[in-house]
């Protein structure tokens, strides 16, 4: 943990607000509630959850493969990790993004997976609006309303992209909420409304 903190979780602040250290935090929280209750090792899903993001720093379309190669090139895990573990932490990381088209390999990829989805409504509307205003600073509100319109319609309704990989999970319960707000277009402006003018 010590190493963690000091090394790797500083590297988030200089990520944008949705991927900040408030979301890492996040990650590494949950993961270990899932990790302890599936029965994982907690130390490898405490790792996986804190790399997870470190692909930032370079193009977003593939940050999550970039992610796994910053894990398995960090050769000072080899402290604390077998080659194999740090395999399965590898593509764990790689496992975690929402657009990913096949399911993750192990039980930490589809931890960090879980993780990752804070769906609580009132988290996404924020950070979803986060990411729009500090990516496309020269949009108009109006804009930034059919962006955010899209992406909820695109990963988050009844035909959108994201996948759940525990059943039972939290996660469930927020995501039925948040279609239900989809739903209602009226509903989801007002919402838009409120986190961008925030």
């Amino acid at each position: 943990m010590e190493f963690i903190e000091r090394n790797i979780l500083p590297r988030y602040a200089a990520f944008d607000d949705a991927h900040n250290m408030q979301h890492v935090m996040h990650v590494i929280k949950y993961s270990l509630q899932l990790a302890e209750s599936l029965g994982a090792d907690v130390d490898m899903a405490y790792v996986v959850a804190a790399y997870h993001d470190l692909g930032l720093e370079g193009p977003r379309a593939i940050h999550h493969i970039t992610s796994g190669k910053i894990l398995l090139a960090d050769k000072r895990l080899e402290r604390w990790f077998s080659a194999t573990q740090i395999q399965i932490m590898k593509e764990a990381v790689e496992d975690h993004r929402a657009s990913a088209s096949r399911a993750p390999r192990s039980v930490y990829g589809r931890i960090v997976a879980e993780a990752d989805r804070d769906l609580l409504p009132e988290s996404v509307f924020r950070r979803t609006v986060q990411y729009g205003r500090a990516h496309y600073p020269e949009m108009s509100e109006e804009e930034h309303w059919e962006r955010f319109l899209q992406h909820m319609q695109q990963k988050y309704s009844t035909s959108g992209y994201i996948k759940l990989w525990i059943p039972g999970s939290q996660n469930e319960k927020h995501l039925a909420e948040l279609r239900h707000i989809i739903s209602d277009k009226n509903l989801l402006r007002r919402e838009f409304e409120r986190y961008f003018k925030a």
